[in-house]
């Protein structure tokens, strides 16, 4: 049977998955993270020699970028040529397995690692001038775990918890963060259990180069918390006013008009908070934590927001190598 020729030239059409790893190939500094990981990294004294470090980072990458396990990483590799392309594999020949995907994972986590690769991100946005700094906004956002104890050990991860957010209840752990209040870049990531209370985590998500930060009502009397006063005397906190008291607000006077706008003008701002939790969520598809133990999960959220900071700025990256 004659094939039809649909007038598509295959070997030269790009995907847009293709193109996000092209432009990503661009806009991450990959010989500063790899000079980071570099000292950790094993050395093999018999046996294969090793993949190359740059091949298991990129690898760690595209999990974060397309939300795949270990083995799914594994098959998709072996199936998938853009991939094998993008981390640096010429052939299928030999292929990382999930042990080694694993391995290089807790590589990661057990040298602190993400949250070295979150701050050398930023480093390099703020050399670019895309990180200003004297503004933070906070915010947290839930992030669901299992809540079956149909598995191996028979119960939760018991260090996530459930919390009650409006009439619903939730399991699993929150991402704190604060994030650059001119670009909505993260600076900065906390990861807790569902039940912690977010006021009590805003120290933690002031760097302390700031003047003002910005927050939604659930961070009311923050200013007046110890931590606060002893560690960010001087700053300056914005926080949205309790949504039943702002709408009982006369706006019709004077008053109450200015102080509508306060409360516009403070809802714009913080709305950059909402960017990056966007991206990791719809973007990186990640809706549900990936492992047992906050560490490891929290780990995994710094080189999420760390991935996205670089997609949220990869126009201005791009712009600025063109130039």
């Amino acid at each position: 049977m004659k094939q039809q020729d649909l007038g598509l030239n295959l070997s030269k059409r790009r995907t847009r998955k293709a193109v996000f790893l092209d432009e990503m190939n661009l806009v991450v500094p990959w010989s500063e993270l790899l000079a980071l990981i570099a000292p950790h990294a094993p050395r093999a004294k018999t046996g294969r020699p090793p993949f190359e470090l740059e091949t298991m980072l990129r690898i760690h990458f595209v999990q974060q970028w397309f939300g795949l396990s270990d083995l799914a990483m594994e098959e998709a590799l072996f199936e998938t040529a853009l991939y094998r392309e993008f981390v640096g594999l010429s052939s299928v020949e030999r292929i990382p397995d999930r042990v080694s995907i694993l391995r290089f994972r807790h590589l990661l986590e057990e040298h602190h690692l993400a949250e070295r690769i979150l701050a050398t991100v930023n480093a390099t946005l703020t050399d670019k001038g895309l990180m200003l700094r004297q503004g933070t906004v906070v915010d947290a956002t839930l992030i669901a775990a299992p809540s079956s104890t149909k598995n191996s050990t028979g119960t939760r991860d018991p260090e996530m918890h459930q919390t009650k957010k409006g009439n619903q209840w939730h399991f699993g752990m929150k991402a704190h963060i604060g994030v650059d209040a001119d670009s909505g870049l993260v600076h900065t990531v906390v990861g807790t259990a569902a039940n912690v209370n977010d006021v009590t985590q805003a120290s933690k998500l002031v760097h302390g180069e700031e003047t003002d930060v910005f927050a939604d009502a659930g961070y009311r009397g923050v200013e007046k918390r110890k931590e606060i006063q002893a560690q960010h005397p001087d700053v300056n906190w914005h926080i949205a006013m309790m949504p039943g008291k702002r709408r009982a607000m006369d706006k019709g006077t004077p008053m109450g008009a200015i102080l509508e706008k306060l409360e516009q003008t403070k809802a714009s701002i913080r709305a950059k908070v909402e960017h990056p939790f966007r991206v990791i969520k719809r973007q990186f598809g990640y809706v549900k934590v990936k492992y047992r133990g906050l560490a490891k999960n929290t780990a995994n959220l710094m080189t999420l927001f760390a991935l996205s900071n670089l997609w949220m700025a990869r126009r201005r990256l791009l712009q600025g190598l063109q130039g």
